[in-house]
């Protein structure tokens, strides 16, 4: 039986990875910020050091979550939440044992709120500027800052303490239906942005899984998490790779139908 904290669990990547894991093989120990009503979960603050160790005491592996997710937030409301959120994670993963730590990470980490604006290319037909996990963190707000900390501390974690750490640049999850209406409500950059970093719920499940479970050759992978979109920036080339990831829902099937896909979707 392998144990899984998961905090930011009440949140929408937190469902799905609860969904993913709740097949036999895993005890998972819940945490938000807040009570909900739907969802048995333990508050948390994971600014509070302590509260974390004692949160991480006997687990395997922790999904971390808990964020202050608001793109556009100011640095007083990310600082907390973010900064010293993700540190304590990490170091309460070492101190108590956990063997891996998976961070929700953000495409916002690497100026995606910029790449929609014409400077890239919005498809992965014949020669786009794809952008890799490996590549220099490009951030575009105080909240991409916060992400590329993360990431930044889980390769220190990784290499000084030898935990695993998944560090997953997550897309932007929408049901189909709210994909259609974001389209409909947003200008061209904006359509290229909802297209190109589209998550399905079925694929984040399969990612959230897929970061847990498979086996890592080396213990800093930093993978991107979304959908199997053909006009895409983010490479998926890595995350299958890597961790056996493999996407089923493209954004041009939803809003375009069969008809609407372009090109190879190897490239990218």
């Amino acid at each position: 039986m392998t144990d899984v904290a998961i905090t930011g669990a009440s949140g929408r990547v937190g469902r799905e990875t609860i969904e993913a894991l709740s097949d036999e093989g895993f005890e998972l120990t819940l945490f938000s910020h807040s009570e909900t009503d739907d969802l048995e979960t333990t508050t948390l603050e994971v600014a509070d050091y302590e509260a974390v160790v004692d949160a991480l005491v006997g687990q395997d592996v922790v999904v971390h979550l808990a964020a202050n997710p608001d793109p556009r937030a100011e640095w007083r409301s990310v600082r907390e939440p973010n900064i010293d959120g993700a540190y304590n994670v990490y170091e309460a993963a070492a101190e108590t044992g956990v063997e891996r730590v998976v961070f929700a990470s953000s495409n916002h980490a690497v100026n995606m709120d910029n790449a929609v604006s014409g400077d890239r290319p919005e498809s992965t037909v014949d020669e786009p500027d794809v952008v890799r996990p490996g590549d220099v963190a490009d951030p575009d707000t105080y909240y991409g800052v916060t992400k590329a900390f993360g990431e930044a501390l889980g390769s220190y974690y990784a290499k000084r303490h030898g935990i695993d750490v998944v560090a997953l640049r997550i897309g932007w999850l929408l049901t189909r239906d709210e994909l259609r209406s974001e389209i409909e409500d947003r200008d061209d950059a904006g359509e290229r942005y909802a297209r190109a970093m589209w998550l399905s719920p079925a694929d984040c499940q399969r990612l959230m899984a897929a970061a847990v479970t498979v086996p890592l050759e080396q213990t800093l992978t930093t993978a991107h998490g979304i959908s199997n979109n053909t006009r895409r920036f983010l490479s998926l080339t890595e995350t299958m790779i890597e961790l056996g990831y493999r996407p089923r829902d493209d954004s041009a099937d939803v809003l375009e139908g069969d008809g609407g896909r372009q090109g190879s979707l190897e490239t990218g």
